[in-house]
């Protein structure tokens, strides 16, 4: 079972659908459910400081199912909650990736709408996917890792991490679910090859 991690920040039904094209999935909110899920994904829409917060009561759950293995993807604010610390609330993260969240200086702010992903390194999440890709992405903030983890990047007045990856695992700056057929196709190689 795939669990799909409920803390009040995320577009749930629309990755839900998604996931079930390839899988069976659902909605969990609690340590327990983290813990005995085969996969987890952690969307998210909205604020780092809230989202952190609303976390709070299964931050060690998900520390520890990464830890042990679980395949483990984070969507959009999901990837950046990995990290150690966040400009957009001056909050820290999980801290299960080493380096920060900044804001774009340049352009309008949010990116919003199609952009390409250049795959910089080999990755199963690829797998079907060619180079320069496009993808739907919506955010005002981006990831600076002090680890390598980056396996995609693009391109929006600076080059930043779009896609990462750590053993299990796994997060996207853009939103797979919103991406079409070429997103559909990244989380079933998630479900699949993780």
């Amino acid at each position: 079972m795939i669990g799909i991690i409920d803390y009040n920040a995320g577009n749930l039904r629309s990755i839900l659908k998604a996931v079930e094209l390839f899988d069976k999935a659902k909605i969990i909110k609690s340590e327990e459910e983290i813990l005995s899920s085969d996969k987890l994904i952690l969307p998210g829409v909205g604020n780092f400081g809230s989202a952190i917060k609303n976390l709070s009561p299964v931050k060690e759950a998900i520390v520890k199912a990464i830890d042990e293995g679980v395949p483990f993807l984070g969507i959009c604010l999901g990837l950046q909650i990995l990290f150690e610390w966040s400009e957009e609330a001056n909050e820290e993260g999980l801290k299960i990736i080493k380096g920060e969240v900044l804001r774009f200086r340049k352009g309008k702010v949010p990116h919003m709408g199609w952009n390409t992903v250049k795959i910089l390194k080999d990755s199963p999440i690829f797998e079907g996917i060619k180079d320069e890709e496009y993808f739907y992405f919506v955010h005002s903030y981006y990831v600076v890792p002090r680890e390598d983890c980056v396996v995609g990047e693009t391109n929006y007045y600076i080059n930043f991490p779009s896609v990462i990856q750590r053993d299990n695992l796994l997060a996207t700056q853009f939103h797979p679910e919103k991406s079409g057929k070429i997103g559909l196709r990244l989380l079933e190689n998630f479900i699949e090859l993780f």
